[in-house]
């Protein structure tokens, strides 16, 4: 499985040291790493495999993630060359910068979703890429399990309420949401985290909010709008339930309103309630019909110990809107 018929070089490549181990980056074109590079399956045979099956979905994503151009960067690839890769420097004076004889094949550590996406957008676009890599000069078996194990384990991902942040200037919904936690006249201002740790008072992520937004605007006009606009309609429609219902809205224990399921339920609804006092000529919503329409919620019990009690989970939230 290691050996080539050919030995294949790559350039330009810098050798140097971590922990005492030699490794090498540099770049292998797609075109050779379907031959360079190979994945050590669990349940290989010989009984030294570790890694998952592929995911064909993730690899798919990642293509498609490819196809938007220059901007779709991504990091190296992990390898462990096995010995089979021999270094040789282009000059004495840098023993460091030279080439690669690869005489056998590399066992992919970290990036074979990363590598199955790119075979797919190269075979579909006829396009060859550059690879990046890290690859250790040698790791025994037990050492490159620990490794891959170390990277999936102890890793830990940003949140996906860090990456909305991220997103926010090329996701207008990313904004939005990112504005209502940030903005001293929203009601989400003092409740919300932006980094996804909830700490007391702070209980409303950024992707829940983007996720309420979602479904305030899902299939309506809102969303042919500005973002500016989608902020303000927004901003006024929470702020409207907010001083309807001040005791619910500032007692998280006590209360159901600004929990998700709340907050989720509120939206649905409230994707209804714009709607239908949405002005199209003006694009503003009358404010004041929508607050006499709310006002019909007026008496509804959001006790965390009332008919809500057992309500979970987006189930709930509709359950909720309808009773609503």
């Amino acid at each position: 499985m290691s050996s080539l018929n050919k030995n294949i070089i790559i350039e330009n490549v810098i050798q140097t040291k971590m922990r005492g181990k030699v490794i090498y980056q540099s770049n292998i074109s797609s075109h050779d790493s379907t031959k360079l590079l190979f994945v050590k399956p669990f349940d290989d045979p010989s009984g030294k495999g570790y890694q998952r099956p592929v995911n064909k979905k993730r690899c798919q994503d990642f293509s498609e993630y490819l196809s938007i151009g220059d901007g779709a960067l991504f990091t190296p690839i992990l390898l462990n060359a096995m010995g089979n890769w021999e270094f040789s420097a282009y000059d004495s004076k840098r023993p460091s910068f030279g080439r690669l004889f690869c005489k056998g094949k590399a066992s992919v550590m970290d990036g074979q979703h990363r590598l199955g996406g790119i075979e797919i957008y190269t075979k579909e676009s006829n396009i060859s890429l550059n690879i990046p890599f890290l690859a250790f000069h040698w790791l025994d078996e037990d050492e490159e399990i620990m490794l891959f194990d170390t990277i999936n384990t102890k890793a830990k991902g940003i949140g996906s309420s860090l990456s909305r942040y991220l997103k926010r200037d090329n996701e207008e919904l990313s904004w939005v949401a990112t504005q209502l936690i940030i903005q001293k006249d929203s009601p989400f201002h003092e409740k919300g985290t932006i980094i996804g740790q909830r700490s007391k008072g702070r209980h409303i992520t950024l992707q829940n909010i983007y996720t309420a937004l979602s479904m305030l605007t899902k299939d309506s006009i809102v969303t042919e709008l500005n973002k500016e606009k989608i902020l303000l309609i927004a901003t006024t429609y929470f702020n409207i339930i907010k001083k309807m219902f001040p005791n619910e809205w500032g007692d998280y224990k006590n209360y159901k309103m600004t929990h998700i399921i709340g907050i989720n339920a509120l939206s649905l609804v409230g994707n209804q309630v714009i709607r239908k006092h949405f002005d199209k000529d003006s694009n503003n919503i009358d404010i004041n019909q929508m607050t006499k329409t709310l006002y019909k919620i007026k008496n509804v019990d959001w006790s965390a110990e009332g008919s809500m009690k057992y309500l979970k989970g987006i189930t709930g939230s509709r359950t909720l809107a309808k009773e609503l």
